[in-house]
């Protein structure tokens, strides 16, 4: 079973009790609905594995999906797995606290074991980042390390 478009592509293995699934491309909000398509047409079984480590891009919608996914998946009765995801992926599952949601697991989807740490956030040389540092202060720019 397959889900594809031309910036993302689903691929969907099911077994006796676990369902594989592996993303590649960008979840965005163009892209999530294959996502989401290849989520819900998942058979039931008592566990779901979403290899990531092909997706590149994670936005808020994917996020959302994830999260749905994950509540469908406990409804049922199963778990929802996410497993080795790409750096960048790994960051938004820990900014947005997802990742202590969903379990995420490090090696290929069959052999998924432990935790993973997300990634550093590397910013490119003279970059300015606003940051606030408390609810209504100015933000003041972060300058660049020498």
């Amino acid at each position: 079973m397959e889900q594809r478009s031309d910036r993302f592509h689903v691929q969907v293995d099911v077994g006796d009790d676990v369902v594989e699934m592996r993303a590649t491309g960008e979840v965005d909000i163009a892209t999530v609905g294959a996502l989401r398509s290849a989520l819900w047409a998942a058979p039931a079984r008592p566990l779901l594995r979403l290899d990531l480590s092909g997706v590149r891009l994670l936005s808020a919608a994917g996020v959302r999906a994830l999260v749905a996914a994950h509540r469908r998946a406990r409804a049922r009765g199963g778990e929802l797995v996410l497993v080795d995801p790409a750096p960048m992926v790994a960051r938004v599952l820990h900014v947005t606290g997802l990742d202590r949601v969903i379990p995420v697991r490090a090696g290929t989807a069959s052999t998924a074991t432990g935790p993973v740490a997300p990634a550093p956030l590397a910013l490119p040389p003279g970059l300015l980042v606003p940051l606030v540092a408390e609810r209504g202060s100015a933000s003041a720019p972060l300058a660049p390390a020498a």
